[in-house]
């Protein structure tokens, strides 16, 4: 007579830690503002508005580096169309990309922002260049290539100067506003960059960026 297997119970994928928001984060920046065709724009949900000059929208990108001096520390590429917001500078992030777990996971689960995993590569000195890629069969499109940037930066200015806005993302339970409020030492850059026209970000190839600039030793709280 054979003796029972024993059953095994899956064992629970544990999510990364986090920490609660608000979160405070240092970093560096490099921006750049992006005018689009509505009709080229990303997919919005139905609660946002694009703010539009005739007929185009605005699109902000940014690649961050966050430092180990603040609460995380990782890189992160991202994509974002201005939406209306009242009196206060508000955007959607419609595409965003991180090479930490940990954010990908507080990202999603506090403020609905659609966080997905990316190899990332910065390289700093006298410029800043950058490549985001995703990599496997479980990728979206099956892993490839999404952007590469060059800046090369002018001089910033010496001290830092405060900026608010809000990100306003789609939830369950409908849009979810959060703040944000930094201090950063900005300065004016030239950008060049190459976006994979067959990426997520395929709505900027062949584009350029109507200006671009660098953020130096942000000071960033995001959330509640």
């Amino acid at each position: 007579m054979t003796s029972p297997q024993p059953s095994h119970s899956p064992t629970p994928v544990s999510t990364p830690e986090y920490p609660p928001e608000p979160w405070h984060l240092t970093a560096n920046a490099y921006l750049s503002l992006w005018t689009v065709p509505v009709a080229r724009l990303p997919r919005l949900p139905t609660t946002a508005r694009p703010v539009t000059l005739g007929g185009t929208g605005l699109v902000a990108t940014a690649w961050f580096d966050y430092l180990p001096s603040g609460q995380m520390s990782y890189h992160e590429l991202l994509s974002a169309v201005v939406v209306r917001g009242g009196l206060t500078p508000t955007a959607t992030i419609t595409e965003i990309w991180v090479d930490s777990p940990a954010s990908l996971a507080g990202g999603r689960a506090l403020w609905a922002i659609p966080k997905e995993l990316a190899d990332l590569e910065f390289a700093g000195g006298r410029g800043f260049t950058a490549t985001a890629s995703t990599n496997g069969e479980d990728a979206p499109g099956g892993g490839d290539w999404i952007a590469t940037a060059a800046f090369t930066p002018r001089p910033s200015l010496p001290a830092r100067m405060p900026a608010s806005f809000a990100i306003r993302q789609e939830t369950t339970d409908g849009p979810l506003t959060s703040a944000v409020r930094s201090a950063a030492k900005p300065g004016a850059a030239a950008a060049a960059w190459n976006v994979n026209p067959r990426g997520p970000l395929g709505y900027l190839a062949g584009r350029t960026p109507v200006l671009s600039a660098r953020l130096s030793d942000a000071r960033i709280r995001f959330g509640a």
